[in-house]
């Protein structure tokens, strides 16, 4: 009889993290049967989507409002799956903690071994989930090494196996190609901007990247990276509407990123693939005011920026919220433009990120050590 394995991811990055874990489990065990939740990616990696993750990507607090039903109904979906005969063999949970946690627990009452892959951010807020962690799941596979360390103090088997996006994360052309093909152009300062990969992110940052660009109309050319699965109209909209010539970018952000002198990034996995590629960045976020009023009571880490974190240091600057302002991203992107010295430094200390987060084969040996708990 084959293995069953629910995975269970609810964002866009998590989505991707699932995608390469399918891919990896079925190359071990091409027998391996696979359900869960997630979006496009999952799917095309073989994984059958009982439910669609695309419908409860939020974004914060307030916003989760709005998608109560969506989200009990999902949990309900999977709660289901785990009582179902024959149950799954194993539960792999991915990020997602609010929901996914619960998950654990529903896992824990029908008896069905749980994988969290990528951790919760215990390490920043919410500190008192660990032990929570603790009681709910029985291996944690982490994506940064001092991750690991936290959760093997309070008894739990935890490894860490390589960013599985960091190790994926390179250029495939150089950057004169890159500017050519899309029509970018060929001397001069180039600046990417990467407003997120969720609707509201890009809704409450992209017209602070955006107002950034007017004021170094004429001393960069910009572009903007597009995330998978968002509105290409809206995005050419909103970039129309700033009366600036802005390229918008689609399927090639590596290459992008690779190619600019600089870049605005939403805080979140972009900023680890622009450290990964060398990128000098500014770090921009934004949220509606309820959900920041709540996230500055519980954030307990002095920086936001997974670079700066990693490298325990301020080594990109980090604008938040109300500093988040055209002319604040404006600033700190000139002093990238004005000073090569300043922008190659930068480049040099964001190296150490690479070396950190990349061991080839990442996926594979985390699909090793999930078909392990059930052989």
């Amino acid at each position: 009889m084959s293995r069953r394995i629910l995975i269970v991811a609810g964002e866009t990055s998590g989505d991707a993290h699932g995608a390469r874990l399918a891919a990896a489990l079925r190359a071990l065990d091409g027998t391996v049967d696979l359900t869960g939740m997630g979006g496009e990616r999952m799917r095309a990696a073989g994984v059958k989507t009982i439910v669609d993750a695309g419908e409860l990507s939020v974004m914060g607090f307030a916003e989760l409002v709005g998608r109560v039903t969506r989200v009990f109904t999902a949990y309900r979906t999977l709660s289901r799956a785990l009582r179902a005969k024959p149950r799954p063999d194993l539960l792999v949970l991915i990020d997602f903690p609010d929901f996914n946690l619960r998950l654990a627990a529903a896992a824990r009452r029908a008896g069905v071994r749980v994988l969290y892959y990528v951790s919760p951010q215990v390490w920043a807020w919410r500190q008192g989930r660990i032990a929570k962690i603790c009681r709910r799941v029985d291996r944690m596979i982490v994506l940064f090494p001092f991750e690991e360390e936290i959760y093997r103090g309070r008894g739990l088997d935890a490894r860490f196996v390589g960013h599985p996006v960091a190790e994926q994360v390179r250029a495939t052309r150089s950057p004169a190609e890159t500017r050519r093909r899309w029509g970018l152009p060929e001397s001069g300062p180039l600046v990417v901007l990467l407003p997120g990969s969720r609707a509201k992110e890009v809704k409450y940052i992209l017209p602070v990247m955006l107002g950034a660009a007017q004021l170094l109309s004429g001393r960069a050319s910009f572009a903007v990276a597009k995330a998978p699965g968002l509105d290409a109209e809206g995005l050419r909209r909103a970039v129309a509407q700033s009366g600036l010539h802005i390229a918008i970018v689609e399927d090639d952000t590596y290459n992008l990123v690779a190619a600019a002198d600089a870049a605005a990034v939403t805080s979140g996995t972009a900023t680890v693939e622009c450290a990964v590629l060398g990128c000098p960045m500014v770090v921009v976020y934004r949220m509606s005011r309820f959900t920041h009023a709540i996230a500055r009571r519980l954030v307990r880490v002095p920086f936001i920026a997974m670079p700066n974190i990693i490298l325990q240091d301020r080594v990109v600057p980090e604008l938040i919220q109300d500093d988040a302002t055209p002319d604040a991203v404006a600033s700190e992107l000139a002093r990238y433009l004005d000073s090569p010295q300043h922008r190659d430094a930068t480049s040099k200390r964001l190296s150490d990120v690479r070396a950190r987060l990349v061991r080839p084969g990442s996926a594979e040996r985390a699909a090793r050590l999930a078909l392990e708990m059930i052989a």
